[in-house]
Formats: structure tokens, sequence, C-alpha cells
């Protein structure tokens, strides 16, 4: 109906369950930083429908926005066909008509869910990425790790050479397979790719990284939780890996992009005293990501949670993890259709609190203002379970700052 546009672009294709959207970021921070104009596709949105497109760090415009879609409305109205579409692949083929309009040199392409059959998987990439694989839309993917990375590899295709994570062994083998069979070559982070953390702060890290083309000795990340760190070495690995495709990015492009990326809503600090972390968790693996970043810079700090999630997650397994580490609980409703109400959080959650407090507040606003009374200066609020959720945490606290400015 709109063409092709997909055909005429350059792309890094990035699949996964964990560090998917950081590692994108991450490397269209790098590749910006050296000149070149990237486009940016990402799911879900944290605030406006428009994050999910960019160039670069810039969202598209509203004119813009608003002037590609109604192209492809006309199209699809006038259209004989009479076929279906999701919301996901509507802002795809937005994407790629968008960039096309654009003339950008690459783009970095997220997946939105699995690989083998996500409306992102009709490119032909420079490179292919796979990032964490762990348990998330089993319904969908599958009740097993071979399963899910079975669909994460279907973005692998013939002569597209292949960066994955480090994995859980299941995982592995599968993209092994998956690249033995498409005659392609699987470089590892871990194996292939080394680094090693050299020092951190509450919301920085330093790190040494050794790739297959180069070695930093000395790096600088403002993304907070070991976790990232992983995130960053498949992103510069993935950037020296498209040099043998004609992309050459400079040492000094690779330290500031790193040094300048922004990815909001991932473990960030909104203020300090007290401490207010809003993070994305929603699947047993990123929380356990946040309890690991918790447990290391705050291990004494009286620890207030504000969980809300949506009906089809592992509430369970972020409970067992994040529960424990709660002196008190506050659980809200995420702004969304498929948000699990309060009430049935606590259901799930009420084995893993022991006598801890457990307290509902169904606006989200009131559980925030409920979580700063509560608090003393030197406590941490820490509020998590739903990229729905920091949404509007992030869209609150913007609000505020506004006020107060």
């Amino acid at each position: 109906l709109i063409g092709n546009p997909h055909q005429q672009l350059k792309a890094i294709h990035i699949a996964g369950t964990k560090g998917k959207g950081s590692t994108a970021a991450i490397i269209t921070s790098i590749l910006t930083a050296n000149g070149l104009k990237v486009g940016l596709y990402t799911s879900p949105h944290l605030i406006d429908p428009r994050e999910r497109i960019r160039i670069g760090r810039k969202l598209v415009s509203q004119e813009e926005f608003v002037y590609f879609l109604s192209q492809m409305r006309f199209q699809l109205e006038n259209s004989s066909e009479q076929t279906s579409f999701t919301f996901f692949e509507i802002y795809t083929a937005l994407a790629f008509l968008y960039f096309s309009h654009q003339r950008i040199d690459i783009a970095v392409l997220e997946t939105g869910m699995g690989g083998r059959l996500d409306a992102t998987n009709v490119v032909c990439p420079l490179l292919a990425v796979i990032t964490q694989i762990s348990f998330d839309h089993t319904r969908e993917l599958g009740k097993d790790l071979a399963s899910i990375a079975r669909e994460k590899s279907g973005i692998i295709k013939e002569g597209v050479t292949v960066l994955t994570s480090p994995q859980d062994r299941a995982a592995m083998k599968v993209l092994e397979q998956a690249a033995r069979e498409k005659k392609t070559e699987l470089h590892k982070v871990g194996e292939d790719i080394q680094f090693e953390r050299r020092g951190s702060t509450s919301q920085t890290q330093t790190f040494y990284l050794e790739t297959t083309k180069r070695t930093y000795p000395h790096l600088v990340l403002p993304l907070a939780g070991t976790h990232q760190l992983i995130n960053a070495a498949t992103a510069v690995g993935a950037i020296d890996l498209i040099e043998d495709r004609g992309i050459f990015t400079s040492s000094e492009a690779v330290r500031k992009g790193l040094k300048e990326v922004k990815w909001p809503g991932r473990i960030e600090t909104l203020s300090t005293e007290p401490f207010f972390i809003v993070d994305c968790a929603h699947n047993g693996a990123s929380a356990q990501a946040l309890a690991n970043y918790l447990k290391e810079k705050f291990p004494r700090k009286k620890i207030i949670l504000i969980l809300g999630i949506l009906k089809n997650k592992d509430i369970e397994s972020i409970a067992r993890i994040l529960c424990p580490l709660a002196d008190k609980i506050i659980l809200t409703r995420v702004d969304s259709p498929r948000a699990l109400p309060p009430e049935e959080i606590e259901k799930a959650i009420v084995k893993f609190c022991g006598k801890k407090e457990i307290l509902i507040e169904k606006k989200i606003e009131n559980a925030i203002l409920c979580a700063q009374d509560l608090a003393c200066y030197d406590d941490l609020i820490c509020t998590t379970g739903s990229v729905y959720l920091a949404g509007e945490i992030l869209k609150y606290h913007r609000r505020k700052e506004k006020v107060c400015a």
C-alpha cells in the first residue's frame, strides 16, 4: 500500500527480552556522535507515542506524525484489499516511511515481540543483535527459554552477522543452531567481546571494553545497573562489527555517544532526599536486575515500593524478588485497559511480604503522595512493575518540575 520503504534502509535489527531498548538507544547515541543521521524505532513509549520514532534523540514532529499517518490512512481507506493491521504494524510502516523520507544514513530497529513474526522482520539488516533472553510474553512465544529463543532467532538471516549478549545455555544453543542453519557468523558478548566494570556511582559507571576490533580502556556510561554494562558492551560490539559493512565509527564517537546517552525510566533517579527511583521492570529478569542494583547501592536504606502491573505479567516472580527488599509496599493501578487491579496484586504478593504493611492507592498520583508522606529524607522510594507506570510517574514528575520552575 505504501511501497517498500524498508528496502531502502541500512539497518541494525535488535531482538531480545531484556535490554533491547537500552541497547538500541546506546547504538543510536554513538552513531549520532559519529555524525550519522540515525533513525531509531523502539516500543513501547513512556509518555508520547512519538517517542517510538526518532531521528537521533529528536522525536518525529507532531506535524510530520499527523501528515504521514494521514497518508497511510488514505492509502488504507482507498485500498481494495480487506486487510486489518495492528497498532504495532501501522507504527512500523510509519517508521519505515518516515525514515525513507528523511533519507537517514542508518536505522536502529527494535522488535516489538519475538522476532520471527515481528513486523520489523521484513528488513534485511547489516547486523542482527540478540539481547538477553528471559521469560516474558510466554503465552505468545513459548513456556521455556528454548522456545522463546527460537522466536527471537527468527531475525537471523542468511549472510547477516549476528551478535548476542550473554545467554542462558538453552537459549544460546538455539542461537548457535540458527546461525549454523543460516551460514552466518555468531559473535558473543562475554567471549569475543569482553568488559569489566572499573567504578560506579548510583547513576554512572566506568568500564573497560575489548571488542572484535579494538580496546577501550576507559568508558563512561550514565545508565545504572550492571545489566546496562552488558547492553553497552553489546552496543559497542555492534558498532565495531558494522565496520565490515562500510560504516566506520571513531573511538572518540564511541566515548562521546556512551557518555551522552539518555534512556529514561530505567533505574532513573528523580530526586535524592528522599531517593526516588523509577524503573520499568516487568518480568523476573528485569526485577532481578533492579534488586541487584538496590542491594549493591542502597543496602541499608528503608525502601518504600510502589508497584503497578499488567494482567499478563509474571507478578509472582517480580514479587518474590522485590517484596523482601521493601519495608512498605504501595499498590496502584496502571493506566491501561490491561491493568491488574491492586486488590488482585495484593492477593498474588501477600505470601512474599511477611508482616510488611501493604497499602492500596488506586490513583498513581495518590500512591506517590502516600510514599512521600511515609518516607524520611534518607529513605528510598522505588516505583516499578510496568513501562506504563514508569511513564505516568515521569509525567507527574515533569508536571511538578514545571510548577516549581
